[in-house]
This record gives C-alpha cells, sequence and structure tokens, in this order.
C-alpha cells in the first residue's frame, strides 16, 4: 500500500511515517501543510492518505477540507483523518456524501499500529470507518434522538459496530452471532430509520450518518469551540 502523510507537527509526522514503513507501507510524502499534501497527490496519487484535522495556517477545519478535495477529486483514494478530539460536526461533514472511503480516527489510536493499518485497508476499499471512542458516547446519547429511540439495544450494538466500518461477517464474529441473524438485524434497524431499498444509495453508511447527524443536533455541545488548540501536544 502507497501512502501520502500530512501533519504541520514534524515530531508526530516522522514518528507516524516510521511506524508506516516498518509495517510494510510506502510513504509517498510526509507534507507538513494541506497544500503540500494536495500538489504531491496531484503529482503521485497514493492508495490513501493520512492527514491531520487542524494545520496551518488557521488550525481550524483545513484538513477537513483537504480531505473533501481529495474525496471529490480522487474517489479511488482512502482518505484517513486524524483529530485530537471527538467533534462530532466534523464527523458528519466528511461522511455527509455517503460514499465511503474516509475515516476519522483519534490521534491516540495511532500508536495501535493494528487499528491504523486496518483503518487504512477499509477506506482504500471504499469504506467508512469511525473511530470507536467517538462511536461510543455518541451513542450514549442515543435517547435524546428520535430515529433511533426505535432501535432494540441488540440494533444499536450492531449499528455501533456499522459504524466502526465492520461488515456483516465482522459484527458477528465481534458478537458471536450467525451471519443470518446480523442480516436480520441490520434489515431490521435500517427498517426502523426509514431507509428503503434503492439501487443508488449505501444504506448502511447513510443509517451511520443518520445517527450521527442526530447526535449532532441534540449535542452541539458535545464538541470543543473552534479555533488552534491548547498549547502543548495535539
Amino acid at each position: 500500500m502507497r501512502v501520502a502523510v500530512a501533519d504541520d507537527s514534524a515530531l508526530f509526522r516522522e514518528g507516524l511515517v516510521l511506524l508506516l514503513r516498518h509495517a510494510g507501507i510506502e510513504v509517498t510524502v510526509a507534507a507538513g501543510t494541506a497544500e503540500e499534501l494536495l500538489a504531491a497527490v496531484d503529482a503521485d496519487p497514493p492508495d490513501a492518505v493520512i492527514l491531520d484535522i487542524r494545520m496551518p495556517p488557521t488550525f481550524t477545519d483545513e484538513g477537513v477540507r483537504a480531505a473533501e478535495r481529495l474525496c471529490a477529486t480522487y474517489p479511488g483514494v482512502g482518505v484517513v483523518v486524524l483529530s485530537t478530539y471527538a467533534e462530532t460536526p466534523h464527523v458528519v461533514r466528511l461522511l455527509g456524501d455517503g460514499f465511503g472511503g474516509v475515516g476519522y480516527l483519534l490521534k491516540d489510536r495511532v500508536d495501535d499500529v493494528d487499528t491504523l493499518l486496518d483503518a487504512l485497508r477499509r477506506v482504500a476499499s471504499g469504506r467508512l470507518v469511525v473511530d470507536e471512542q467517538i462511536v461510543a458516547p455518541l451513542l450514549a446519547h442515543r435517547r435524546r434522538a428520535s430515529a433511533l429511540a426505535r432501535l432494540t439495544d441488540r440494533e444499536r450494538t450492531v449499528l455501533r459496530h456499522m459504524a466502526e466500518g465492520r461488515s456483516n461477517q465482522g459484527i458477528g464474529a465481534a458478537l458471536h452471532l450467525a451471519p443470518k441473524t446480523v442480516e436480520n438485524h441490520v434489515a431490521s434497524l435500517l427498517a426502523k430509520l426509514d431507509l428503503p431499498i434503492a439501487a443508488d444509495d449505501n444504506r448502511r453508511v447513510l443509517a451511520v450518518l443518520a445517527w450521527l447527524r442526530a447526535q449532532a443536533d441534540v449535542d452541539p455541545a458535545a464538541d470543543p469551540p473552534a479555533g488552534p488548540p491548547p498549547a502543548g501536544p495535539r
């Protein structure tokens, strides 16, 4: 796999590059800004990109905007966005087109190389990845989202695993359920979320998006305000 990396912190960036190379990943570029990353991808598109959500010059949403451009221009390139915080509006914004190929991970997860590599493989294959540490707090507020209140506890658990990017087979293995049982739970929760069968829609991604949008609407205060991050390591 060929991966491009962008982070304004030289220490974090070089550490990430060493981690990836040690795992057998070819790093095509290690950029310090979103502009440098975009130029490198334009010249030589990789299989996937890892970039920080907050980069120069404003340290607000440069990474999100770069990810949006990459997804629009290079739909075959997977994009993993890293963040220090669980910022629901950015998650919803990144996943807004409903087509997958994008992931959102907390930086604390990067030291788990297996998790990072798994996320890269998933986004490179066009799948959706949301950090489980982001998924769990959002599910804790599920009672305030009317569309989700109809789901059973088991269906919410299945939805959580869907949000983490797992297939039916992966969900079954995690929950010790037969494939047919998982299929029934998925079909039931999709029906309860009013997502009818449509040939041109990824219903699994739309289910996750419906849940994320509901949480962003009912709990906007859960995310830190926009602006430069606090002093110290990000």
